[in-house]
């Protein structure tokens, strides 16, 4: 290993610790409604916010139009469908983690089509297949471990995470295949492939949330928080601590006690 990708690794491991020494003060307080959103940060999360969505404004969104242009739209896909191919091994690891043995078989076996006969993942063959495309990391593992998601974060230049999908930020960075293209020589221009390109596509979206959002820092903090929750509970209500209490299942309404009285009158 080399001395850069050690001091890589500590930089990251670093940041694994800080943002699980924040943990302990970041979390719902047990008083608080399950509904509420608890955002103790938010003073900072703005300040960050406002950073990110200024440097994508002069930097990041006019590239990404740029390549837009001149880029086709079908080989956007391709290289939407190769880093996603890049991010099943993960997947299926994390899935094996989560006790789901068979979504694991299936991004195994996704991975291993798509790169020998879809050109390294440049063609999506096995959605055509009928195999669905998931996406599983380490925050989601421990959501399903029973970790608790933590106070909403805004980090620079990654955007939005909490507490809980930060811990697993740098296992996930280690943990990419993308580290391993090219020798590792070239991360940087790898991840930014991936950024501009997932930028280019998201070019609609962003105007739409522009012209509809009122508060965007507000709106994309809920719609995140949303998101991350259907996926670590796969779309599905989180069940209740105690199934007594499921308000699902009602209780068979009793008769009145009047009823007999009025039945015994009108004879």
């Amino acid at each position: 290993m080399t001395r850069a990708r050690i001091a890589r690794a500590c930089r990251l491991a670093a940041l694994a610790a800080l943002v699980a020494a924040m943990a302990g003060c970041a979390t719902v307080p047990s008083s608080a409604s399950p509904g509420q959103k608890v955002d103790p940060f938010e003073a900072w999360n703005r300040k960050v916010f406002a950073f990110n969505d200024g440097l994508d404004e002069a930097i990041l969104k006019p590239v990404a139009t740029v390549y837009a242009e001149v880029v086709p739209a079908v080989v956007r896909r391709g290289v939407e469908n190769f880093y996603a191919n890049m991010s099943a091994p993960w997947t299926a690891v994390n899935s094996l983690l989560q006790g789901k043995v068979f979504a694991a078989v299936e991004a195994a076996f996704s991975f291993g089509v798509n790169t020998v006969f879809g050109f390294a993942g440049l063609l999506d063959l096995s959605s055509e297949m009928g195999i669905e495309r998931r996406s599983e990391d380490f925050g989601q593992t421990l959501g399903v471990w029973g970790a608790d998601t933590g106070a909403f974060l805004v980090w620079p230049l990654i955007g939005p995470s909490t507490v809980r999908d930060s811990i697993g930020l740098p296992l996930d960075y280690l943990a990419s295949p993308m580290n391993l293209l090219n020798g590792g020589a070239t991360p940087v221009a790898i991840w930014t492939l991936r950024l501009v390109n997932t930028r280019a596509n998201l070019l609609g979206a962003s105007r739409m949330l522009d012209d509809m959002a009122l508060d965007k820092y507000t709106f994309v903090r809920d719609a995140f928080l949303q998101r991350r929750r259907s996926l670590v509970f796969d779309g599905l209500d989180e069940p209740p601590a105690d199934p007594s209490q499921d308000e699902t299942t009602d209780p068979a309404p009793a008769l009145p006690a009047a009823a007999p009285a009025a039945s015994e009158a009108a004879k």
